[in-house]
């Protein structure tokens, strides 16, 4: 049985983590198979954003510590590089990325949530850095989650292993809402359409921008992102969206 499942919709590219038994807990199989398939979905012209789900109860309770025991140090650093690999995919990719969170989302799990572009869960999803729980530490998690939730909250998450709900979830800006259980694919689809929808070479160029200019100074950030805009102004696109947008019609985009 594939660890991830595949499928396109509407110009939405839709990954399923499909260990239900496990939790949905990422093995070496699941690791490489999602990182396989978000580098796929980037380089597929018909594709324009990108959705992660689950199947099963949870999105994902962490590493299957089955496949902890009996490694040398760097056997162990070869796999952990594989488990976070998809954090580094997911930042390095134009594309945006959603997350449709159900369940316990903990350890490598929470992780992978703070590394999409938005993440919307359901009322009763719960969040939590718990690595520390069996001796270990969410390092890897703490990367992604100091960067959207801030230095502080995020170290006393990885610190404690605490649970927290979905409500607290979006109140430190983990997720960007919190939908009834019975509507949340439907809301996270109608998301990934109104993206979808938008120009994809300005999406694209968008993110990158967005992303390498994020930690830079402030005055330093501004002055890197001027290129960007200039190179999406000469595109046939933005020409296009403009004329749109004078004309009082829709805009047919040229690329994809």
């Amino acid at each position: 049985m594939k660890a991830i499942l595949s499928n396109i919709k509407d110009n939405i590219g839709i990954l399923t983590l499909n260990r239900p038994e496990k939790n949905n807990t990422f093995n070496t199989d699941l690791a490489k198979e999602l990182n396989q398939g978000l580098l796929a979905f980037e380089n597929n012209p018909d594709v324009r954003v990108i959705v992660i789900k689950a199947n099963g109860r949870n999105f994902s309770t962490g590493i299957d510590l089955n496949e902890f025991h009996g490694k040398s140090y760097s056997q162990y650093l070869k796999w952990v590089d594989l488990m976070e690999k998809m954090s580094i995919t997911i930042f390095d990719m134009r594309k945006p990325v959603i997350a449709e969170v159900k369940g316990y989302a903990v350890a490598n799990g929470i992780g992978l949530v703070a590394s999409v572009d938005i993440a919307l869960a359901s009322e009763s999803a719960k969040f939590g850095a718990t690595a520390v729980n069996v001796g270990l530490f969410c390092i890897g998690p703490a990367v992604p989650l100091a960067r959207v939730i801030g230095r502080r909250k995020a170290y006393e998450l990885v610190s404690t292993g605490k649970i927290i709900g979905a409500a607290e979830a979006k109140e430190i800006g983990l997720v960007n809402e919190v939908v009834k259980e019975d509507k949340l694919s439907e809301v996270v689809m109608e998301m990934a359409s109104e993206i979808a929808n938008k120009s994809p070479l300005a999406v694209q160029i968008g993110k990158e921008a967005f992303n390498a200019t994020l930690d830079l100074p402030y005055k330093k950030a501004l002055e890197m992102s001027h290129p960007y805009f200039a190179h999406l102004c000469s595109t046939e696109d933005a020409k296009e969206g403009v004329d749109a947008f004078l004309n009082k019609r829709d805009p047919k985009w040229s690329s994809k």
